[in-house]
């Protein structure tokens, strides 16, 4: 924690040092403690940092100062649920909107794919960006904050148990079922395709979702960007990749 880096370079005070990676044990006399972690951050986010490094069976690189990722996400997620002024919880008793339920349930089927994989990582990956999408909102909605909470439990159960008690249950959240995916929440109604013109992005095109290639190329070529982009060039190829992206060759 001691060594900085400048120009490139790391020093221990005025003494240029090399970096190295290595293994971490007791034994090699360079571990660091969980206590101290613990004690400055929480045990959460502890957790959560060991956690987001990468897949179980992989190695990975310690950095302290990497921790305050996490902690920050925890910190926003608090501040999401919770009034830091008054101590007002911040959720709402109305139906989330439609675009919220499908972000809601294709997090629930990201973060349980990951926990099934053992890729916790991916788990709190998409629960970073759901709360990143929440920060947006001046309420939560119940259904959509309980969910979250419950995906959250078991990786950072402590955060987590004390919310659930503040939207009202008196139970622990360790008996409650786990949330479950509606299928039907993850079809998408429209498709955004980025569209390429000689392999540069010049824009993107929202169209229906099941259309045939044909009805892509049309709409594509009708947008007022993408028109704009061609003007005064032929267009010698469309070529659409379903689902993905649209790559234009015009001279």
């Amino acid at each position: 924690e001691e060594v900085e880096k400048r120009n490139g370079k790391c020093y221990y005070g005025d003494v240029e040092v090399k970096e190295e990676f290595g293994k971490m044990g007791k034994s090699l006399k360079n571990a660091i403690t969980p206590d101290k972690i613990c004690d400055e951050y929480g045990c959460d986010t502890m957790r959560l940092y060991e956690m987001y490094l990468g897949p179980l069976e992989q190695s990975k690189i310690w950095n302290t100062r990497d921790i305050m990722g996490v902690h920050r996400f925890l910190q926003r997620l608090w501040r999401n649920f919770v009034d830091e002024a008054t101590g007002k919880l911040l959720v709402n008793d109305e139906d989330a909107p439609e675009s919220m339920q499908r972000l809601l349930h294709r997090t629930i089927k990201r973060v349980t794919d990951g926990m099934e994989r053992l890729s916790i990582n991916t788990a709190i990956a998409a629960l970073i960006e759901l709360n990143n999408e929440l920060v947006q909102t001046e309420s939560i909605p119940r259904e959509v904050a309980q969910t979250m909470v419950l995906l959250l439990s078991p990786m950072a159960p402590h955060v987590s148990e004390e919310l659930w008690h503040m939207l009202g249950h008196t139970e622990s959240l360790a008996y409650e079922p786990w949330p479950e995916c509606d299928e039907a929440m993850l079809v998408e109604d429209e498709i955004e395709y980025p569209v390429q013109i000689n392999g540069k992005l010049r824009g993107r095109v929202t169209v229906a979702a099941g259309v045939d290639d044909g009805a892509v190329e049309t709409t594509v070529l009708a947008d007022p960007k993408v028109h704009e982009a061609i003007a005064g060039k032929t267009v010698h190829k469309v070529i659409v990749i379903k689902g993905r992206m649209v790559n234009i060759v015009a001279k």
